[in-house]
């Protein structure tokens, strides 16, 4: 009998009654507080939840209820999360960073009657916002400091509410497993709501059997052992997390443990040396990019150890990949490596214990994945959708491919319609969108198959690769296939591209939009004597202009001839998401960038040599500042591609 389908055990809140029940003394949650790790065991996870569930019921919470967390990963958050299941309601986790617009759509649309907010800085925010929020009956505040002084009639600290809790436990003992046994598999768990690539985020519907049997289905086939350490640092509004952080951690008793804060996660992560990790390919990139410029700032003979078995641990790969045997003399020059180069690496980035690393929500490029591999980092790819519960399909140990996502989670069907179109069945497609039954019909076919919007293949071997959003893959006028996301993950492999937009489809050649990266073309400037005050002055200037066109040149090399890009303009500010050029969780809105960069595109198929750009600034309160701007462009001639090569 499989978890979803036993009573006991086929909700989150249940799971986490079990694991009190037959583990509770080991760490179930830990969390960095002033400099401090402090452990929670099973059996005080489920006191909180039991406390904060009694008090959410004193207020008024009931079934079918919505509630909000919005903050960074804090236990009492995932907690808050775990009480409003447990009441029959569901949780809504928005964006920490989403600005006023975003945040009023998404609680309104939700329907949320509390929300569980982090600090002063989140509550700020909702106060702020209380008017355009009808159904709102309750802010509950998780961290008090700086809040004294509040008298809204809105406001309840959270040790307030779970106060409130334990008195009605003690005056009506058993009301919580009352509430708790009434819960089903087929209740609504969660609303997670999507990036919104092409429009306004929907509100996708997850019940307890989605997660449940996703995530066991995914402990069946991964090494996951009860006690093994995460750490839950990514947005709690991502899908990935919660299922990562609540559903898979709940169904294998793992250790979640939460970092201090978005700033420390880099120094918390090497303190705590999870076992396991999931990363978008950004940090990875990230990553890669601090140990180059480390390695260029070092002392000569620190930088020759570095690139020596930087070497070696490449020439190695590319033979353990290609099954080929690797020789003695390189298997000796490894194994040193590993004590004077992999190994102070691994440990570096805190990945020192780590079993399995993942990387998903895009494309990895080949060469950040197989440096990560090489040097003793077991990452691997995992594709997935918020319509799937997150998780789809994976890599395995034997079969770790940059150019594939790896083979289904047990349990899920893949196929490849007619149009090139990947589409999924099994346990954990979800069960509707929310207010949204046209786009539903659309998504989901009548026989239970999900329409993920991707294009992608099988290989012979059931590998799934994704080639890119099934309506971003268009032709350039010469007939050959465009997919903007494989030229810009290509360009992305430079330490100074941090964004690149590609266009192409319709025209004769490929041009590209670039946001550099401020750190690595800003140590690259100092280490030149070139000053610079801003990223809009950094980005103007023509060293920069031709740098860029240098490391483009080179990534050309790689690329058919066809796909090669010719024009390119460097973008005087980055790519945001407060400015709805991005999503969340960084995937460019394409229609939208095309509008609004539509002079650019004319620019570079009118053969112009600069554009008038005309961009609007969106802060965190929702003002708008527009910024104005000539931008040259710059031409990549194709003889430089061979040069650069």
């Amino acid at each position: 009998m499989t978890l979803a389908d036993d009573e006991r055990m086929c909700t989150l809140p249940k799971l986490l009654r079990r694991n009190a029940a037959t583990f509770g003394s080991l760490a179930g949650m830990r969390e960095k507080d002033r400099g401090i790790w402090r452990s929670y065991s099973w059996h005080d996870c489920l006191d909180n939840v039991r406390s904060f569930a009694l008090g959410l019921a004193v207020l008024g919470f009931k079934r079918g209820d919505k509630l909000a967390v919005v903050g960074d990963n804090r236990p009492r958050l995932y907690w808050a999360q775990l009480s409003t299941q447990a009441l029959g309601g569901a949780a809504v986790p928005v964006y920490q960073d989403a600005i006023a617009s975003e945040l009023v759509y998404v609680l309104n649309h939700s329907e949320v009657s509390v929300i569980v907010a982090e600090d002063q800085e989140q509550v700020d925010k909702i106060l702020s916002l209380r008017s355009q929020l009808p159904a709102l009956r309750w802010i509950v505040f998780e961290d008090p400091r700086g809040m004294s002084s509040y008298r809204d009639p809105l406001l309840k600290s959270y040790a307030e509410v779970q106060a409130m809790g334990r008195d009605i436990g003690k005056s009506s003992p058993g009301a919580f497993e009352r509430e708790l046994d009434a819960g089903q598999a087929d209740d609504i768990a969660m609303i997670a709501y999507t990036s919104g690539t092409t429009g306004q985020p929907k509100g996708v519907l997850l019940s307890h059997r989605n997660m449940v049997a996703t995530a066991e289905n995914f402990i069946s086939a991964e090494s996951v052992n009860r006690g093994d350490n995460w750490l839950a640092y990514l947005p709690m509004a991502w899908v990935g997390d919660v299922m990562l952080s609540l559903a898979a951690a709940l169904a294998a008793g793992v250790t979640v443990s939460t970092p201090e804060s978005p700033e420390t996660v880099q120094r918390d992560l090497r303190e705590l040396g999870p076992h396991a990790l999931l990363a978008p390919p950004r940090i990875w990139e990230s990553l890669l990019t601090q140990l180059q410029v480390k390695s260029d700032d070092a002392t000569w003979l620190k930088r020759r150890i570095f690139r020596t078995f930087r070497r070696v641990a490449e020439r190695r790969e590319l033979l353990v990949t290609d099954d080929k045997p690797v020789p003695l003399a390189l298997r000796i020059g490894y194994a040193v490596g590993n004590v004077v180069a992999y190994g102070p690496v691994r440990d570096q980035l805190g990945l020192r214990n780590a079993r399995w690393c993942y990387t998903g929500g895009a494309p990895l490029g080949p060469d950040t994945f197989r440096f990560f591999r090489s040097f003793g980092v077991n990452l691997k790819q995992i594709y997935g959708a918020t319509e799937a519960s997150a998780l789809v399909a994976f890599q395995r140990d034997d079969h770790a491919d940059p150019n594939t996502v790896g083979s289904p989670v047990p349990g899920v069907e893949l196929r490849i319609d007619g149009n090139g179109e990947l589409l999924i069945k099994g346990p954990g497609v979800f069960v509707g969108y929310y207010k949204q039954d046209e786009a539903t019909r659309e998504t989901r076919t009548p026989d239970g198959w999900l329409k993920t919007g991707d294009a992608g293949i099988i290989d012979p071997q059931g590998q799934l690769a994704i080639i890119d959003r099934a309506k971003d893959v268009g032709k350039l006028d010469c007939g050959t296939p465009f997919a903007p996301q494989f030229i810009e993950n290509k360009l992305k492999f430079s330490p100074f591209i941090r964004e690149a937009v590609a266009f192409g489809h319709g025209h004769g050649f490929v041009a590209t939009m670039i946001a550099i990266d401020l750190g690595t073309v800003g140590a690259w400037a100092e280490r030149r004597g070139l000053a610079y005050t801003s990223f809009m002055d950094l980005s103007r200037k023509p060293e920069i202009a031709d740098l860029i066109v240098q490391e483009v040149a080179k990534i050309n090399a790689s690329l058919p001839r066809a796909l090669q890009v010719r024009r390119i303009l460097l973008l005087n500010k980055e790519l945001e998401a407060d400015d709805a050029e991005m999503t969340r969780t960084r995937k460019v809105r394409r229609r939208f960038v095309a509008e609004k960069y539509a002079n650019v595109i004319d620019a570079f198929y009118g053969n112009a040599d600069r554009a008038n750009v005309s961009m609007e600034i969106t802060f965190e309160d929702g003002r708008k500042s527009t910024l104005d701007a000539t931008i040259a462009i710059r031409d990549v001639a194709p003889e430089a591609a061979r040069k650069a090569a």
